[in-house]
């Protein structure tokens, strides 16, 4: 029995161990959070002079740059309610989908945590920000303790310690390191642009990092309870679940010939670009007197002519749907979900690269063509851009065709086709909106069409998203794993026993389907390594 009681203490006495350092500094951040509090409830002088010789001294030096004033915007809105909402959101739907529900509620719970600290606290304390002689940023609500840094070592903090098992060793210290990075810079850009004094950063920065070990602490207690190992914080809070986290743990290589693949995009880039050039300056000097350019003209006036409040407002929405902000949306949304479910990177680099040759292509073509806007009312005002092509139009066919041509041959399902119906409703809608409200001729519509096609075709060739496809992959079943495909790791790593494990009589066939449906891949990889060994020698 003394043996027994010892095997079942020597883990309690490591998790003991590990644990103490950690809690001793949980509980510093917490004594340091208490004191900074209490200064500033009881106005202490030395605390308050600081505070504002530093704002004013941050003021001086910020005030008179516009361009320092952008970076500082940019680099603070990482730790805005926005980004990490979104983030954490992603994250928990993706360890959803990989059947991580653990992870997904400490994220949860670790997030409402922060949301609901901030307020309550700003509302105790009742601190005022800070007054100074040049604003150049403003925020809502008191001051104490800083929302941005509170939020951002709690938020980046979690998902450092969710996903540190997917991470190779070597890679953990470094994206330690950007987190650390990231939440310093928030917080230093709070006290920079006017809106926070250095106490307030502080006090975020304290609470945050004791809310942080807090949860932290209570996840390895429910692992304890539950039977698992104990192991170092460092290895992250579910070391087992590192492959069901990883983002494409199957996925060797992204490209099989990278340089060889940059040189063909750049080179088909330019070439798109020639064709639209070519189209841009055919359509919009060279065809007076003709059918195009009666109908560039007839259009805009005909859609001006019946312009009522409530189609101004409809097309207002519909406009939207096209706009940058709508598409980045979407793409940030799709693209975690495509990479949780399909676990590969390819089908996410094909739709990044969609929408970046997109944009560099219009506003490329816009600047070399610069064709007027209709002569009708533009409801939209003076925009930066020419009329050709329409970049609205371009965007919301380039990101939906490229939704749809992944999701159909990857799903048998009958919300597939859902997919379709948006690759050809959202581009109409958004071209007869953009039309309604006077920004482009039908020909800019062409012109987009033409960008489409050319674009994603070259795209196609080069990237090809669904390779895995071709080589044997089976469609996906909808949860996140191919039918025959994906589930064998992790049946090895259950030991392969229970009702399901099958024989190795009758795993025979199908490995033999697999060997030869694998072949041309494999002759291929060998072929590849010849020619190399042959331009070696």
């Amino acid at each position: 029995m003394s043996t027994v009681s010892d095997v079942l203490r020597r883990p309690l006495g490591h998790f003991a161990e590990r644990s103490l350092a950690g809690w001793a500094l949980v509980a510093a951040s917490g004594v340091g959070f208490g004191v900074l509090l209490l200064l500033v409830r009881l106005h202490w002088e030395p605390l308050h002079a600081a505070d504002h010789e530093s704002a004013a001294w941050f003021n001086r030096v910020v005030s008179g740059n516009d361009g320092l004033v952008t970076v500082l915007r940019a680099i603070t809105s990482l730790g805005g309610r926005p980004i990490m909402i979104w983030l954490v959101t992603i994250a928990v739907v993706g360890l959803l989908i990989r059947r991580q529900g653990r992870l997904a509620v400490y994220l949860i719970v670790t997030g409402l945590g922060a949301l609901l600290l901030d307020p309550s606290l700003k509302e105790l304390v009742g601190r005022l920000r800070p007054v100074v002689d040049i604003p150049v940023a403003s925020a809502p609500g008191n001051s104490f303790p800083s929302g941005h840094a509170l939020g951002s070592i709690v938020a980046y903090g979690a998902l450092l310690l969710v996903f540190l098992p997917a991470m190779r060793r070597g890679w953990r210290r470094v994206a330690t390191a950007v987190v650390i990075a990231v939440v310093v810079a928030v917080g230093l850009t709070r006290i920079a642009l006017g809106v926070h004094y250095v106490s307030d950063v502080l006090a975020g920065w304290l609470l945050g990092l004791a809310w942080l070990g807090v949860t932290a602490y209570a996840f390895r207690l429910w692992r304890r309870e539950r039977g698992r190992p104990v192991r170092p914080l460092a290895d992250g809070l579910e070391p087992e679940a590192g492959r069901d986290i990883t983002p494409a743990p199957a996925e060797d290589h992204l490209l099989p010939h990278p340089r060889a693949a940059v040189a063909e995009l750049l080179t088909g880039w330019v070439l798109v670009f020639g064709l639209l050039y070519a189209f841009g300056m055919l359509v919009s000097y060279y065809v007076e007197d003709t059918f195009v350019d009666t109908l560039d003209r007839v259009v805009p006036e005909w859609f001006a002519a019946h312009r009522t409040e409530q189609l101004n407002d409809l097309s207002y929405l519909a406009s939207k749907a096209g706009d940058t902000h709508a598409i980045l949306l979407v793409s940030l949304v799709f693209c975690p979900l495509a990479l949780a479910f399909w676990r590969r990177w390819r089908p996410v680099l094909f739709l990044a690269l969609t929408m970046f040759g997109e944009l560099s292509l219009f506003l490329a073509s816009a600047r070399a063509v610069n064709r007027p806007r209709p002569e009708v009312e533009h409801l939209d005002g003076q925009l930066p851009t020419a009329s050709f092509p329409s970049g609205h139009i371009a965007a919301t066919m380039c990101l939906w065709v490229a939704i749809a041509l992944l999701v159909m041959p990857r799903t048998d399902r009958w919300w597939r086709w859902l997919t379709v119906v948006a690759a050809v409703v959202m581009p109409l809608g958004v071209a007869a909106s953009r039309m309604y409200r006077g920004m482009h001729h039908p020909s800019d519509f062409a012109g987009a069409m033409l960008l489409t096609a050319l674009w994603i075709g070259l795209l196609w060739l080069v990237v090809r998203p669904n390779e895995e496809l071709t080589r044997g992959g089976r469609q996906d079943t909808g949860d996140g794993r191919r039918d025959g495909d994906g589930d064998g790791d992790a049946d090895a790593g259950r030991g392969g026993s229970g009702a399901g494990a099958e024989s190795p009589e009758s795993t025979r066939p199908r490995e033999t389907a697999r060997t030869a449906r694998s072949g041309p891949a494999e002759l291929s990889d060998l072929d590849d390594e010849l020619a190399r060994a042959a331009r070696s020698d």
